[in-house]
Order: C-alpha cells, then structure tokens, then sequence
C-alpha cells in the first residue's frame, strides 16, 4: 500500500489538502482527487494542492477543485502553499515566488513567533478582456455585460486573476441566490472554461460584503480569487475605491489594487492537522446508492 502524508490548512475555513509531490509524483486522476476532498469518504476538503518543483520558483502549486478538475489558481490555497514552504524551511527568504497554473505569483509571508500566520500576495494584474476570462461576448472588455438565464437575468463584470470569474453586484449578498444562479452561470456557453460567480453586495466606499459559487466547488466560506475579481470589478465600475475589505462568510480579507495595476490580497491562514492516507483507499468509488433499511429499523 502507497502511503501519502498530507497537512490539512484553512483560510477564512476554504480547506485544503496539502500534498508536497516533489520527490515521488504521483498520479493523483480526477475520480482520486474527488474522493480525498470527499468530506464522508475521504480526509474533506475545498481542494487538493499539490507541491512541485519549478524552474522559475521556488515550487509549482498544482490545485484541483473538490470535483477533480484542475484550476490555474486558488488565492486562499497559495497562502496555505507558501506557509508550508516556509513553515517547513523549504524556503528562508520573507519573499519568494510560487508557479502557478496562472502564473508566477510573489508571496510575503507574516509571522506570529517563528511560524506563517498571514500571507500578502501579489495577484498580478486584473484583466477585463473578454478574450482573457474567456467570456464570448461581443465586447472588447467583458464590462457590464448582460446575463441571461432565461427566467432570469442581470448584468455582470467579467475578471481574469489567472482564474476565471463573473461579478455580480446585489443589493444583499446575504439573501442572494447563491445555489440556485451560482451553478446555472457556471456553466454557461459564454464561458468556455466555466466560471466561478461572486455575489459582491458594495456595502461602503472601502468595504464588500462578497459570497462565491467556485468553480468545481460550490459555495465555499471564502474565495481568494473570487474577492480580488470583486474589488477590481467594484473599483472598474466606480462603485469602490482601489482599496477594499471584502467580507466573507469565513473572514476579511484585504485587497490593494495599486497604481502599477498590482493587486495584492492580504489574509491569514492556519495549519490544521497532519494525517497520512492510503493511496490505493481513493481508487474506487464509494457507496452511491442509498442504503435499504427494513421497516424494522429504528
């Protein structure tokens, strides 16, 4: 049996998986990834990250979603990432740069003692172009374009951060429909790769209150990305200024969309547990059907 350790991370309760890869690479498939994120049948989690190496960074950071498709980027999960390459002294430097599948990422770690508590990271620039999101729409900029579901329909902000997203703003992101738009915008033709949809509620000249259907994942407590689409976006259309606390069902984070068009993302993370798993436990599907009870059981 092929035994695997992993830590276990959270920020602002996005949960990760965390698997250093670097000596023995494994192939980890989609139904595998599906089953370790599986919170009944596996360890649970919003994700699988998995350490590589990088010839242009101190690591690569693969990330597949909870349904086993593969991300370019997780904003929560690359502070996860750079806590253990810290935390684990594979790097020393307070600095370094992460390979992602949306690019090079630079990382600034925050200490409390010796250990990661917090991490401020340079998302890069945020794209508007249609072409970059993809978003198939008739404009140059995917910039107040309509949405239309059938029985329902709005306008949406489109935002590349290496990742995907379509920005909804609502007048209460707390009532919004979440599950029930979330999954339906997703999946739309206009988005060739999916998307991930926030529901962004400005609720001040310098705050949002923000909730996120991911990609691959559903509604989760907190989306990196996702709340660096929704600052930009806000600031785009001027309902903003460039420097925003988004608040998530999980926790703030801090975004800074500098005068270089940089945007940084500032918020914490958290070790949670060590375990180790059996590889091959994940290569079979789990139970799928419900189980029959006879009329005498309790």
């Amino acid at each position: 049996m092929s035994k695997v350790d992993f830590i276990k991370y959270e920020g602002l309760g996005n949960d990760f998986v965390l698997v250093d890869d670097t000596t023995d690479p494994r192939d980890f498939g989609a139904d595998a990834v599906a089953r370790i994120c599986d919170r009944h049948f596996g360890v649970g989690a919003d994700g699988l990250i998995l350490v590589r190496p990088s010839e242009n960074a101190e690591a690569r950071m693969c990330f597949y979603n909870p349904d086993g498709s593969e991300a370019e980027m997780c904003g929560n999960g690359i502070r996860a990432f750079a806590k253990y390459l810290f935390d684990s002294t594979r790097v020393q430097a307070m600095s370094f740069k992460v390979e992602t599948g949306g690019g090079l990422n630079t990382v600034s770690v925050i200490l409390d003692g010796r250990s990661v508590s917090a991490a401020r990271v340079d998302m890069g620039t945020p794209s508007f172009k249609s072409s970059d999101v993809p978003a198939l729409v008739p404009t140059v900029e995917a910039v107040d374009v309509p949405i239309d579901l059938g029985d329902w329909s709005t306008t949406a902000t489109c935002v590349s951060m290496g990742n995907p997203h379509c920005v909804l703003f609502v007048d209460d992101a707390l009532g919004a429909m979440v599950d029930e738009v979330g999954p339906r915008i997703e999946t739309l033709p206009i988005f060739p790769r999916r998307t991930n949809v926030e529901f962004a509620e400005v609720t001040g000249p310098g705050d949002i209150r923000l909730r996120v259907w991911e990609r691959g994942a559903g509604e989760t407590l907190a989306c990196g990305t996702g709340a660096c689409a929704a600052a930009a976006a806000a600031a785009r259309t001027g309902r903003t200024g460039r420097r925003v606390v988004v608040h998530l069902p999980g926790g703030d984070l801090e975004i800074s969309w500098e005068a270089d068009d940089r945007l940084f993302m500032t918020g914490p993370v958290n070790e949670v547990f060590r375990g180790t798993f059996e590889m091959e436990s994940f290569a079979a599907p789990g139970p799928t059907e419900p189980i029959e009870r006879s009329d005498s059981t309790p």
